[in-house]
């Protein structure tokens, strides 16, 4: 290979040599030293600049070619590291700093070296420009409807379904097969490619929980693409591989301009202070419970003592616990209570009662 290359090489050299001495024989054949030579100058100096180009060619062209390979090699690496959006948002820059710089220079033209040098300062400094401004306003150039003049952007249907993005616990969690089985979500659900990732690793996992977890979050990921109504789509697209989990889920909510879906507490807080809208399933939950007031009756079944002296604990069916004053000696019963206050907390709705002595249920257990 590298005898082959040099024999390329060697020839391209040749004929480079012949194009630059061709091009030059009028200024060549004004030096003092190839006055001697007569009338037929191109005859010496045509073979003298074929010669000079393949020896150079020869000798020095193995040691560029792989220069240029390592060069090539280096740049299709960190090209296949940088985000497609990255790509695509810099090439845009960059097309559109190089064409203001031709309109530029067009009048440079005409003064000679300056103006070409002015010319290729000009496309240097503008192709810059344009492609760091691009780059890093990327959110706002691949959406197009960031385009549109503040006045006109409430023309953009505002009954068009934002995408909404899983993170990995809301699949492990698996109510979300629910909510989508009830027809309440619209809008496509994205599943990022590095999500599924993390499910595999967590499925594979030597942990026996953690893999029973993954190996429930991957089934209810087929379950929903199954049986599920609404839209499901993968994507793959590699968002930034130098960020964790959780910011690439932020960051591609931006770029999609969609919803993240999650019921994880910091996830959620972390999205208020970036912007990001979040849906969090366990809101979802206790919106969706049932409103009780003070005042109000119910019957619930005692299953374990309180914190406090006399106390005793007991949950309706959406897992809402009801403290019940006096109610350590039903333990095991099923007893009649009267809502005394409600304490609504961020891990949920807690409420406090007491018994209600003179239920007939009451009475009977407690003989």
């Amino acid at each position: 290979m590298d005898r082959i290359v040099r024999q390329v090489l060697t020839v391209v050299g040749g004929l480079l040599g012949f194009g630059v001495v061709f091009q030059n024989l009028a200024l060549l054949k004004g030096w003092p030293v190839l006055q001697a030579v007569g009338a037929n100058r191109e005859r010496v100096l045509l073979p003298v600049g074929i010669l000079l180009g393949g020896l150079l060619g020869f000798f020095f062209g193995p040691l560029l070619a792989r220069w240029t390979s390592r060069a090539i090699t280096w740049g299709e690496g960190r090209l296949q590291r940088t985000p497609i959006q990255d790509l695509l948002s810099g090439s845009i820059g960059l097309i559109a700093g190089l064409v203001i710089a031709f309109l530029l220079g067009v009048d440079l033209g005409g003064i000679g070296v300056t103006g070409t040098i002015l010319r290729v300062a000009i496309s240097i400094v503008l192709g810059y420009v344009g492609l760091r401004v691009s780059v890093r306003r990327k959110d706002d150039i691949l959406r197009p409807q960031n385009w549109l003049p503040s006045r006109m952007k409430h023309r953009v249907p505002a009954d068009a379904s934002k995408p909404k993005i899983l993170d990995t616990s809301v699949i492990i969690d698996g109510r979300i097969a629910d909510i989508c089985d009830t027809g309440f979500l619209e809008g496509p659900l994205v599943i990022p490619g590095f999500v599924l990732e993390e499910l595999r690793h967590i499925a594979d996992s030597a942990d026996v929980l953690k893999r029973n977890r993954g190996r429930r979050g991957l089934d209810i990921l087929n379950r929903i693409q199954k049986e599920s109504s609404v839209p499901v789509q993968i994507y793959e697209r590699e968002v930034d591989p130098n960020l964790e989990v959780d910011s690439k889920l932020l960051k591609l909510a931006k770029i999609l301009d969609g919803k993240v879906v999650t019921n994880d507490f910091n996830l959620n807080k972390v999205a208020e202070l970036q912007g990001v809208a979040v849906l969090n399933i366990n809101e979802l939950a206790n919106a969706v419970k049932p409103v009780v007031l003070p005042g109000e009756e119910m019957v619930v079944h005692i299953i374990k003592d309180g914190k406090e002296s006399g106390q005793g604990i007991g949950y309706l069916d959406d897992g809402t616990m009801i403290v019940v004053d006096g109610g350590r000696k039903f333990i095991g019963q099923t007893v009649a209570v009267m809502v005394t206050s409600v304490l609504q907390t961020a891990a949920g709705r807690m409420i406090f009662a007491k018994l209600r002595s003179h239920a007939p249920g009451v009475e009977a257990e407690a003989r």
